[in-house]
């Protein structure tokens, strides 16, 4: 098989399968237990951000001021993206689309548990997760160019680690108020840029080496604002000390997860 054959069939397995197993296990998951959840994902968003996608952009990074900065612009970025779903929501208004009777117990749900932020949270993670499948599929071209056997291991790296940070993903679709086959779908759709990278690398792939630091920390920086700025205050609703010590609970499990992957992934 062709370094182009080994690039496509690994990025199109890649994605597909890490999506196939992060919907698994959130499909297996009752509809009461998302709202504790959500405090999974932010430990796997924050994991993958400061114990994974910062320490590579740092590492091959010339300036480590570059990658703070780009970050740091990223925050601001979707600070204001945010502002601008926002202000169509509330301009617009809140007309359901089609067939939203069908999902009105989903919606209640979602707003019993303080969940339903209207899809701001979804999109901005759906942004960033594209931004991260994309990268990757860079490193997959590269690693398959400079052997098949690296490409191999390099693959099965990315696929180790996708796996719990699309579990953390799809549940934060779920909490934005998406149903489970419409954050599927989505989710696959972002997983499908890890694909676009791939041949973008491979056709590229110089000219995009410039680029995968710029895009490891917007990725990260959605990561980061998503978690803080619209996941960890939904937590402060809860304050009694049981609700809480759940929560941290779960939070150190999406991290202790994202850690475990790493390390597989690297080979340690």
């Amino acid at each position: 098989m062709s370094t182009l054959g080994y690039i496509t069939v690994a990025s199109v397995v890649g994605a597909v399968l890490s999506i196939a197993c992060a919907a698994a296990l959130s499909f297996a998951t009752p509809q009461r237990w998302i709202g504790a959840l959500v405090s999974f994902a932010i430990g796997a968003l924050l994991g993958a951000a400061f114990l994974e996608i910062l320490p590579h952009a740092l590492e091959t990074s010339r300036d480590a001021r570059v990658v703070a900065a780009t970050v740091l612009g990223g925050i601001l970025a979707f600070f204001l993206l945010e502002k601008l779903v926002l202000w169509r929501h509330f301009h617009i208004g809140e007309e359901e689309p089609p067939g939203a009777a069908a999902d009105a117990g989903r919606h209640a749900a979602a707003h019993a548990h303080g969940a339903h932020d209207h899809g701001r949270s979804g999109t901005l993670i759906l942004i960033g997760d594209s931004f991260h499948n994309f990268v990757d599929g860079v490193l997959i071209a590269a690693a398959f160019i400079e052997s098949p056997a690296l490409g191999v291991v390099t693959a099965t790296a990315v696929i180790a680690h996708e796996i719990p940070q699309e579990v953390g993903d799809f549940l934060i679709l779920l909490h934005s108020g998406f149903s489970r086959a419409r954050a599927l779908v989505l989710n696959l759709v972002s997983s499908l840029a890890m694909f676009v990278g791939a041949l973008g690398g491979y056709f590229a792939l110089q000219q995009l080496q410039g680029w995968v630091n710029t895009l490891l920390a917007l990725a990260a920086a959605s990561m980061i604002y998503v978690a803080v700025a619209d996941l960890i205050p939904s937590l402060h609703r809860r304050t009694e000390l049981r609700a809480t010590a759940q929560q941290v609970l779960l939070i150190g499990l999406g991290v202790l997860l994202i850690w475990l992957a790493g390390e597989l992934a690297h080979g340690h």
